[in-house]
């Protein structure tokens, strides 16, 4: 496998201590299927182009520039060599600012996750000491970086042999809750309609495994563009049925919690019966 090729490179900072380190993305999109935009007549792929909004005509790259609309329609320029000018402290360093509590992290302002590694040997020592140090206090890192060209607050925490750095929304990024839940009715209810969905919840417990995840539409999103490219017809399936509304939400609670006991056993009696077979097989080989 080729040598993973990092997204930045610089320095790691904690008071005096520093050391160099690595980002490289923890997540990808590049197993996702993809389209381009393509001519239908001719087959072949378009490239879209910049039109002026008012002329019509098309842009030339050179005549491109970046503009802030100050009013409807007025726009103030500014060119590449003035943003270079809002010059950061951090823009090679991660700077740590302060720790806390992960409990403390609203899941609503984790953003995107990096792996961080020490990139030099020379810097290793000052890595797993600063690595180690958050999780034996069981503490997050609270940092500064700046990746392309803005400056982002990171939380860093110790993640196996290395550090795992999630960037986090600002605050004026995240909409408030209230906008949203404030019209959400307080229904009277059977307190034993809540103990029949906790009992619901209760067989359906599992553990985190994002191994059985599978992504459905993906995989038949590959299938159809594998059947057309065979020159095979592709038909639209039939709708699904719509779902029935709930009348008796006791009821549906009732059935839903003796399907579920009904699937346990179910499920229980196929695992029996694998691993009775796998010992039969194991018999007969060693036989």
């Amino acid at each position: 496998m080729a040598a993973r090729r990092a997204y930045w490179r610089g320095y790691l900072r904690l008071s005096l201590v520093t050391c160099p380190v690595e980002l490289f993305p923890a997540s990808t999109l590049a197993e996702q299927t993809h389209f381009h935009i393509i001519n239908k007549r001719t087959g072949n792929r378009v490239r879209e182009q910049m039109i002026d909004d008012e002329t019509g005509k098309v842009v030339d790259k050179d005549e491109k520039g970046r503009g802030y609309e100050v009013s409807k329609g007025r726009y103030v320029e500014i060119d590449e060599d003035e943003l270079a000018a809002v010059k950061l402290e951090s823009t090679h360093t991660i700077e740590i600012d302060s720790f806390v509590p992960r409990s403390e992290i609203d899941n609503r302002y984790l953003d995107r996750p990096y792996y961080v590694v020490p990139s030099e040997k020379v810097g290793a020592e000052a890595f797993a000491v600063i690595r180690d140090a958050m999780k034996n206090k069981d503490r997050v890192a609270l940092a500064r970086v700046v990746l392309g060209h803005r400056e982002h607050t990171i939380a860093l925490e110790a993640f196996g042999k290395g550090i795992l750095g999630t960037t986090l929304r600002y605050d004026y990024e995240v909409r408030a809750e209230a906008e949203f839940f404030s019209k959400i009715p307080s229904p009277r209810f059977d307190k034993q309609m809540v103990q029949l969905a906790e009992h619901i919840l209760d067989s359906k417990a599992a553990h985190f495994d994002p191994a059985k995840f599978k992504d459905r539409y993906e995989t038949a999103l590959k299938a159809l563009v594998k059947r057309k490219a065979a020159g095979k017809k592709i038909e639209a399936p039939e709708p699904p049925a719509k779902p029935d509304n709930v009348v008796n939400l006791m009821e549906a609670l009732k059935r839903s919690l003796s399907d579920g006991k009904k699937r346990h056993v179910s499920s229980a009696q196929r695992s029996s019966r694998t691993s009775k077979s796998a010992k039969g097989t194991k018999r007969r080989r060693a036989a």
